[in-house]
C-alpha cells in the first residue's frame, strides 16, 4: 500500500481534499504534527465528507516521532518538492512508498529535506512558484498508483 504523508499541515481543506483522495484511493495517510489546526476540525469534516471514516490514518507527534517509525518498517521517503531535480514521472515508485507533502506555507526543513530517500518535482512554468499540494499530491499518487498497478478495480 502507498501512503501519504503531510508534513504540519496548515490548511484543514487541503487536508481534508487529501484524506478523501486517500479513501477514494486505497491510501494511507501520515499526519506529522504540529498541524497548524485541531485535526479534529469541523472543516476536515467539511472538505473530507463522510470519506473520513474510510482511510487509515496515523497520526505522528512530531518529525522524530514520524522518522522513528518509518525506519522501523524500512519504509522508503519519497519527498515532493519544488527543489527536486527528477520530475515525479521519471522517478520508478514501488508499492510500500511513503509521498511526503510539504507544509503549505513553508515546504519542509533542510533537515527533513535531507532525510528523504529521493525527491520528486512536479514541473511547472518557471514563472510561477508552486502548484496547491492537493493537486501535487493527486499528481503524484496518481504515477505511483500507475506504476504500480495499485489503482483499486472499479468492479
Amino acid at each position: 500500500m502507498l501512503r501519504l504523508a503531510l508534513y504540519q499541515p496548515d490548511i484543514p481543506q487541503n487536508t481534508g481534499t487529501l484524506l478523501r483522495m486517500a479513501a477514494c484511493l486505497g491510501a494511507a495517510v501520515e499526519i506529522i504534527e504540529p498541524a497548524g489546526f485541531d485535526v479534529s476540525d469541523r472543516h476536515l469534516r467539511r472538505s473530507g465528507l463522510d470519506y473520513l471514516d474510510r482511510v487509515a490514518v496515523t497520526r505522528h507527534r512530531s518529525w522524530d516521532a514520524f522518522a522513528a517509525w518509518r525506519q522501523a518498517h524500512n519504509i522508503r521517503l519519497v519527498l515532493a518538492t519544488t527543489r527536486g531535480a527528477l520530475p515525479y514521472t521519471a522517478f520508478a515508485y514501488r508499492d510500500g512508498d511513503c509521498l511526503l507533502m510539504g507544509r503549505e506555507s513553508a515546504g519542509v526543513p533542510d533537515a527533513v529535506h535531507a532525510a528523504a530517500d529521493a525527491r520528486v518535482v512536479v514541473p511547472i512554468r518557471p514563472d510561477l512558484r508552486s502548484l496547491n499540494v492537493a493537486v501535487c499530491a493527486a499528481m503524484i499518487l496518481g504515477e505511483a498508483l500507475r506504476q504500480t498497478e495499485g489503482f483499486p478495480s472499479p468492479d
